[in-house]
């Protein structure tokens, strides 16, 4: 399993459409934030190939996207602790 965390710059006022405008397949949490970028998609996939597919054919062919930035999770989800 793969986390994601993708971060938008939207043409300006958009991010909030963009983030409720359709649900994507492997999206967990979308939201607007403030700050460098406009909004963050948290996704999880099978594999890179789908977070691929999935940030090239769905998120960056939205006409209000301008940018993406990419991170991806050094641990898959669920496989680490915080320590408290």
């Amino acid at each position: 399993m793969i986390r994601a965390f993708v971060l938008l710059t939207t043409k300006p006022g958009t991010s909030q459409e963009i983030v409720t405008s359709r649900k994507i397949k492997g999206v967990k949490l979308a939201s607007s934030v403030f700050g460098r970028f406009d909004a963050v998609l948290v996704i999880e996939t099978k594999d890179l190939q789908e977070l691929a597919k999935i940030i090239y054919k769905v998120v960056e062919a939205h006409p209000n996207v301008v940018h993406t930035e990419t991170l991806i999770s050094v641990f898959p989800p669920g496989t680490h602790k915080v320590e408290s």
